[in-house]
């Protein structure tokens, strides 16, 4: 019949058809939540059940493999991450520097967020540990940082109009169009009132005043910058949450897969010539369409992430084995008397669901409390004195992991900072102050542009490294794989600092692709591998030794996370002085080649156990 109706009346009667479908479905959905939204959205957020006694929530997702299809899902909200790394990073400081921060000031920016981030990272993971909503335990920090990086996305190219309201005064530019810097700002020619040109020749230019201009952006900058970082530990703590510990290094590595693609594509989408484009002219200007764009993407990519799989939450987690086994027969029961059952998540499969005797409830009750007893329990209570304790006086294989990870992140910030400008200065040979229709400034933009694409080669290795690095980990182990990344990486920016040509900035880039795929996979799989292990510790034979942590799994990613804002800020308070020392950009690439070397160094001394 429905086949007919097609034929008969073609897609117009597979939208009715369609819409039919859709309304019994929202009957259907109406008739479960008498409450309408209000009530779905606060039984999803608090957990009530509308008086219904138990978790009615299936976590059998838990305790099986994932599929590459799953993970890509679980993994997407580092994409939109990634994306807005992108954005940030080309497009950041030419806002900043033409509304007025001048170039010695711009360090200080970009010190705010790692300061700011290195102290609150670790207590956000902490929280993570402890958080009692029904919604999970890491989602909704994910949802809470996503929120602030939309913010920096909104502020950020917005930043200069919101400032005009405000009261700032406009700065005049080249109304002649003869000239365009490489990249345009948040302001279009058409921002500026009309009589410009009667007061002002146009080869002359005025300094406007904008102080409500630089608060909104840095402002923008500074939420964009933190929380795109600082929202990576709990993304990757919910990944390692809601996989089994045989998925983990698989996990992680299209973690990072699905970073390297994100960046490959904002970079990418950054590079194209949006004012050419309706979409260009409709939005506002190039600027403006790619961080609307990039807002869209994020907002995909992390709703896809955090509807992917349910978490358990912190209240079935602190469920004694005894509760949890009286609750286990209180449902057999219910299901031996013929009543409806209740799913206990983990504690039910779907196979166990089928109709059983009573000889086989013995043997399921201890299949589903070996699988409770096999989740990762949560931290124990503690005074806030000994939990600051336990991150101060970590345990040494946590903080030679700390120590690795600052080294390989100071020198990944090198490179993804200051590049684009080593590759206009020491490679085009261009001035960044020249006049800008000089044929110095031209070669330098020239230099921005190319240095980007070497950058977008850098995201695809990663991407492209990552697909191989779980498979190098069983193959050579761990410990090869984490040293052989780092020096790879250490050799690529010296043979890029010593050739600085343009052959040299592609082919070397891919190496940084290298580093970063390992900085992303292998601290975090060891961290992870100690919590699965309950092994923090060796005596001097070797032997392992278990040992209880106040420090829960989330706490202990973000510790070693943040170890990118450390990174960050040293570089920003000490790479200016450097540079200016030397008195030559190739200082960038060879204190990164320096700092990865140190990296590889101490990653000899790091615990990998059995890994």
């Amino acid at each position: 019949m429905v086949d007919k109706l097609h034929e008969y009346t073609g897609y117009l009667g597979w939208v009715h058809e369609q819409r039919d479908n859709l309304k019994e479905k929202y009957g259907s959905w109406k008739e479960q939540h008498k409450g309408g939204f209000t009530e779905f959205f606060k039984n999803l957020l608090l957990g009530t059940n509308g008086g219904t006694d138990g978790i009615q929530a299936d976590y059998s997702h838990l305790y099986r493999k994932k599929t590459r299809q799953e993970l890509m899902r679980i993994s997407m909200a580092v994409t939109g991450i990634e994306f807005s790394y992108a954005a940030e990073t080309a497009f950041v400081s030419p806002t900043l520097l033409k509304i007025g921060v001048e170039h010695q000031h711009m360090t200080l920016v970009w010190a705010l967020s790692p300061l700011i981030g290195f102290f609150l990272t670790p207590v956000f993971g902490s929280l993570s540990d402890r958080c009692p909503l029904k919604f999970g335990r890491r989602r909704p920090f994910i949802v809470l940082l996503s929120i602030g990086v939309l913010l920096g996305l909104i502020l950020v190219p917005n930043g200069e109009k919101l400032g005009l309201a405000m009261g700032d005064t406009p700065s005049w530019q080249n109304l002649s169009g003869a000239s365009q810097s490489a990249h345009r700002t948040s302001a279009t020619k058409h921002d500026y009132p009309i009589n410009s040109t009667q007061t002002y020749s146009n080869t002359e230019y005025s300094v406007g005043n904008h102080p409500w201009g630089i608060f909104f952006t840095v402002l923008g900058t500074i939420l964009l910058d933190f929380d795109a970082d600082a929202c990576q530990s709990p993304a990757r703590a919910y990944l390692l949450d809601v996989t089994i510990p045989d998925d983990h290094a698989r996990g992680l590595s299209t973690f990072t897969i699905m970073a390297g693609l994100g960046g490959t594509m904002g970079y990418a989408m950054g590079g194209f010539n949006w004012d050419a484009t309706f979409i260009g002219m409709l939005l506002g200007g190039h600027v403006k369409a790619v961080f609307t764009l990039i807002t869209i993407i994020f907002i995909i990519c992390v709703t896809c992430t955090v509807t992917s799989f349910k978490e358990m939450p912190l209240e079935m987690l602190q469920m004694p084995i005894g509760e949890l086994q009286k609750d286990i027969q209180k449902e057999e029961q219910t299901n031996i008397l013929g009543k409806p059952e209740v799913s206990y998540g983990t504690l039910v499969d779907e196979a166990e669901n089928k109709e059983m005797g009573v000889k086989d409830v013995e043997e399921a009750d201890r299949s589903k409390l070996q699988r409770a007893a096999s989740l990762p329990p949560p931290p124990p209570d503690a005074t806030l004195l000994m939990y600051l304790k336990s991150i101060v006086f970590m345990p040494s294989s946590l903080l030679k992991l700390c120590l690795t990870n600052l080294f390989c992140w100071m020198a990944h910030v090198c490179y993804s900072l200051y590049f684009t400008d080593f590759v206009g200065e020491a490679v085009f040979h261009g001035i960044p102050t020249a006049p800008e229709d000089s044929v110095e400034r031209m070669r330098y933009e020239e230099g921005v542009r190319f240095g980007c694409w070497g950058m977008a080669m850098y995201s695809l290795s990663c991407a492209c490294y990552s697909t191989i690095i779980e498979k190098m980990i069983h193959k050579f182990g761990a410990k090869r794989v984490y040293i052989t990344g780092l020096l790879i990486y250490s050799v690529g920016m010296f043979l890029m600092a010593v050739t600085k040509n343009k052959i040299g900035v592609i082919l070397f880039s891919w190496t940084a692709g290298v580093m970063y795929s390992t900085l992303f996979t292998m601290p975090f799989l060891l961290v992870a591998h100690y919590h699965a292990k309950g092994v923090f510790e060796t005596n001097p034979d070797g032997e392992e030794k278990v040992i209880g942590q106040v420090r829960g799994l989330g706490t202990d990613l973000a510790i070693v996370s943040s170890m990118v804002f450390l990174a960050q800020f040293i570089l920003s308070l000490s790479m200016g002085t450097i540079v200016s020392l030397s008195k030559t950009t190739t200082a960038v690439v060879s204190v990164a080649s320096f700092l990865a070397f140190c990296g590889a160094i101490s990653a000899k001394s790091v615990l990998y156990l059995d890994l």
